[in-house]
């Protein structure tokens, strides 16, 4: 063999060797599947939805996106608080650890009727 084809069987190989690391390492990452996901759209002056019902001790993620503009968002119950922008997904996750109805808000003014943009959290046993 020559050095050119020397060169490319060498190179074919640590490529191979990156593919296969490659695949091992992503096959290889926990899932979570545990848990509750919830998808929570703001959007002027609402939540949707705006009223979600959980388990206490179990573990939930809420994926916040904004349909509008930049809204927040507060649960402070849980010490969770995002900034929600406009095509970007915020996740939050959390063990609900006390059962009851816990208010959620946005804390970024978003304009008149910005008071009225909350909801509730129901945790239950």
């Amino acid at each position: 063999m020559n050095m050119k084809n020397i060169m490319i069987v060498f190179i074919a190989a640590i490529v191979g060797y990156l593919h296969q690391e490659a695949v091992l390492r992503s096959s290889a990452q926990p899932t979570r599947s545990d848990g509750q996901v919830i998808r929570i759209s703001a959007s002027t002056f609402e939540f949707t939805p705006n009223e979600i019902t959980v388990k206490k001790g179990v573990p939930v993620t809420l994926e916040l996106i904004s349909q509008d503009r930049h809204h927040g968002f507060n649960l402070s119950k849980f010490h969770l608080r995002a900034d929600i922008k406009p095509g970007v997904i915020e996740k939050l996750r959390f063990i609900p650890d006390t059962s009851g109805t816990f208010v959620f808000f946005c804390d970024v003014f978003c304009g008149g009727g910005h008071e009225d943009m909350s909801g509730i959290v129901k945790v239950i046993e």
